[in-house]
């Protein structure tokens, strides 16, 4: 078993975070708070990739945290949209 690296930890919670809470700004903010936001962003970082690998679409902002963070804030707008459906 890796050992997960302890700054690419800290940095998958930023972005999710920042991601989580742009989504929230585009959608409304989740009630489930910073946590909640978060986890939002982290989750919709892995759906926003495969979304927007499935469309062909590649976002380039000049810098791969940018990308990141618009990829996990357009996958976390699916996934606190899906959440409050299902919810």
């Amino acid at each position: 078993m890796n050992k997960i690296d302890t700054t690419a930890l800290v940095m998958m919670l930023i972005i999710g975070a920042i991601a989580g809470y742009l989504a929230g700004i585009l959608v409304g903010h989740p009630k489930w708070g910073l946590i909640g936001s978060i986890v939002a962003g982290i989750i919709g970082g892995v759906v926003g990739g495969w979304l927007l690998n499935a469309a062909r679409i590649n976002i380039n902002l000049g810098h791969p945290i940018a990308n990141s963070i618009a990829t996990g804030a357009i996958g976390a707008v699916v996934v606190i949209v899906l959440a409050r459906i299902l919810g």
